[in-house]
């Protein structure tokens, strides 16, 4: 399993068990062998099958109190990886995510977490990010500044590729194509893959654990601008918890054209909590922390 220990460790045990007695049988041969793999059934579609799949995925989330989650908060830190070995470096953060509604905006808020000195003890925030109405900012006591181009782009390709913009634009698009893939393996766990293609030809691809329905991996390609060739950006959701209900993942790894390139392990995790309205507001300054 591609993984490192980043201040905290993060295991999964796989055991596999075989029994060979005298009064069992033997397989004469390798396809005589049952397997666990899903088999679509008999008079659906690709498509048909595909958006079962899809709507077995929401209901294992939490079904409607996943769809009407109001913001979600984090605390967790983040290991990089370059060409998908550790870099060193650590950021603790956490973050608040708030989810769009009929009247409530999709925003979002970082907060990097230091030490306030050598001498002083405790943490402190004094720089967050604010990612809201398509652009990403970076806000201190001292002002705020617009977020490099090529990480606002970044940031929001993989919002609108994310499991959530699936389920709530993606799905409810015209023109989308939904299409059953078979199975797949991600990181030893046996997955049902399905493609979601939309009208624009872009497409994100799902690999949903067999047993549980939740997702393990989301798939999807760009068109790099400077070489013209396309890129591959993929995330991995491991060890889930159940959080108010909800089974929330709790390992993230992110790649890039197969190199791991990023791993968020989460220690904390609340939904629908009390946010200040002004939250989201870049215009907001941080206080000055002594």
């Amino acid at each position: 399993m591609k993984q490192v220990a980043v201040r905290i460790g993060v295991g999964l045990a796989l055991g596999l068990g075989l029994g060979l007695g005298t009064t069992q049988p033997l397989w004469s041969q390798a396809n005589d062998i049952p397997s666990a793999a899903p088999v679509m059934p008999a008079g659906q579609t690709p498509e048909q099958h595909g958006r079962k799949v899809l709507d077995e995925m929401v209901e294992a989330l939490g079904g409607d109190a996943w769809l009407h989650r109001r913001n979600m908060r984090e605390l967790g830190h983040i290991g990089r990886f370059f060409r998908g070995t550790p870099t060193g470096v650590v950021i603790d953060f956490t973050s608040t995510r708030q989810f769009a509604t009929a009247d409530r905006f999709e925003a979002m808020r970082v907060g990097f977490i230091t030490d306030k000195s050598i001498l002083l003890p405790g943490k402190k925030i004094d720089i967050v990010q604010i990612w809201t109405a398509g652009k990403g900012y970076e806000v201190t006591y001292k002002g705020r500044v617009e977020l490099p181009k090529d990480q606002v782009e970044d940031f929001y390709r993989r919002r609108d590729h994310s499991v959530e913009a699936v389920v709530n634009t993606w799905l409810k698009a015209p023109g989308v194509v939904v299409v059953y893939e078979g199975t797949s393996m991600v990181e030893r766990r046996l997955a049902e893959k399905v493609t979601i293609l939309n009208d624009n030809n872009d497409a994100v691809t799902l690999d949903l654990d067999v047993t549980t329905h939740l997702p393990l991996r989301r798939t999807f390609e760009w068109r790099n601008e400077t070489f013209k060739d396309l890129d591959e950006d993929a995330e991995e959701y491991a060890d889930y918890h159940t959080i108010q209900g909800l089974p929330t993942a709790f390992t993230i790894s992110r790649y890039h054209n197969g190199d791991l390139t990023s791993q968020t392990f989460l220690l904390k995790v609340e939904y629908d909590v009390d946010a200040a309205p002004d939250m989201f507001n870049p215009d907001v300054l941080l206080k000055k922390k002594q």
